[in-house]
């Protein structure tokens, strides 16, 4: 059943396979369990239902992506995009997180427009392909700094921006170690390598004294507080129009890069470089975001830590649906998620960061106007830590270096289109 279901023979996998990937995958983005209520709490919401909200807007978004798209591909609320929500909208503007809560769910109720009327898939499928592969190693890299940064390996510096974090410390000689670990094992073909790196960290912390057992049962809190208290009337006005379109934006951006760029490196692209069931795969990222603000989190989306499952072979959907079925366990069980530390995971970000750096490889080099907008979209993303800023810079270089060269009629429609968005955005800001 489930091989005819998600096609398993046909992607070379198994169920045993797909469902070490979505172990790999939850592991992996099993901070945003703890992070997302932190965040949304500086909004004033209540924490603890956003704990609940957050397992199940994660739990139905991977769901309907794996069930109906079929890609091996996991939501969640978004990091940046929440701290948008608490920080600028809420803190910064002055709206009520009922408010924002209604802007998020008027973003996706947009989306889901523009999917069905396959203006998305337009738009994803106009992207050239040195932009993919430059999206898709961009992502990598930016990766790569959150992994870093999990391991204290770098750190905040006034002088140099980033700064070498304390070598000396006992998360950086974990991941450290779990690193070499992850690479070792993949490099002797070992099935699980990721997830075995992870767990060893994790365990090695909780001998160390450096994680805390924090227990296995916690029944799960209420909902109620933040179920259905979205006011919509509010984000209608015309001083959230702004906020509504800056949802837009960012979901639109950071969720085709993440699809594009997990799938490229899952080899899941045709060969003219495009997402089979794209339509299929936006309507399930677009109806997350919707119901995610109806449960009571910020905008959901396509997670990049995705790219972990994929590297330890996961290709179908049934990898989504057992990231799924992991949140809501982690509902009951949520002590026990809460057991494995930051650091235990950055290993497994860097890994997935090596691997995904390699598209910039088949970027054709001897192309100025091809490479240059390519690499300035791929560095913009970890520099600025945003993979939506990254792609703006990306598209905009695409369009002026193509125009200024007298190349103008390779520039898509839509990519002129875009790279004018984000100028105007940019100047408006």
């Amino acid at each position: 059943m489930l091989d005819r279901w998600f096609g398993l023979r046909e992607h070379a996998t198994d169920v045993r396979t797909e469902c070490m990937a979505g172990l790999a995958t939850f592991l992996a983005m099993a901070y945003i369990m703890f992070v997302n209520p932190d965040i949304l709490a500086a909004a004033g919401m209540p924490r603890d239902a956003v704990f609940v909200a957050t397992c199940l807007a994660a739990a139905i978004g991977s769901a309907v992506m794996g069930l109906y798209a079929n890609y091996p591909i996991a939501l969640a609320p978004g990091m940046g995009l929440n701290a948008y929500f608490a920080f600028s909208v809420v803190n910064g503007m002055g709206f009520s997180w009922q408010a924002a809560l209604g802007a998020v769910f008027i973003s996706g109720c947009l989306f889901i427009a523009l999917s069905l009327l396959r203006v998305r898939e337009w738009i994803v499928n106009a992207i050239p392909t040195s932009l993919k592969l430059a999206i898709s190693a961009g992502i990598g890299l930016f990766l790569a700094v959150i992994g870093f940064k999990n391991a204290g390996l770098i750190v905040a510096n006034p002088a140099t921006l980033i700064g070498l974090g304390d070598l000396h410390a006992p998360a950086a000689l974990y991941a450290s170690a779990g690193l070499v670990l992850i690479v070792a094992l993949e490099a002797r073909k070992v099935r699980g390598g990721i997830v075995i790196g992870i767990l060893a960290v994790t365990i090695a912390a909780l001998i160390g004294g450096q994680a805390k057992f924090a227990g296995v049962f916690a029944p799960p809190p209420s909902l109620l507080p933040t179920l259905l208290q979205l006011d919509i009337g509010a984000a209608l006005e015309a001083g959230l129009v702004t906020v509504v379109l800056t949802f837009f934006l960012i979901e639109l951006f950071d969720a085709s890069g993440t699809l594009v760029g997990v799938a490229h490196r899952a080899g899941l692209l045709d060969a003219q470089g495009r997402l089979p069931r794209l339509r299929r795969a936006l309507l399930a990222d677009s109806s997350a975001i919707a119901a995610g603000a109806l449960l009571g989190t910020s905008s959901t989306t396509a997670y990049i830590e995705s790219a972990a499952g994929t590297a330890v072979g996961g290709r179908t959907g049934l990898t989504a649906v057992v990231v799924a079925l992991l949140f809501l366990a982690a509902l009951l069980f949520s002590p026990l998620a809460a057991t494995v530390p930051p650091f235990a995971t950055a290993p497994a970000l860097i890994y997935v960061a090596i691997l995904m750096s390699r598209g910039l490889a088949e970027l054709s080099w001897d192309d100025l106007t091809e490479t240059a907008p390519a690499l300035i979209c791929a560095l913009s993303m970890p520099l600025t830590f945003s993979i939506a800023h990254g792609i703006a810079f990306g598209f905009i270089s695409y369009a002026a270096i193509k125009l200024l060269a007298g190349r103008w009629r390779e520039i898509p429609p839509a990519v002129a289109l875009i790279a004018l968005v984000f100028v105007a955005k940019f100047a408006l800001a």
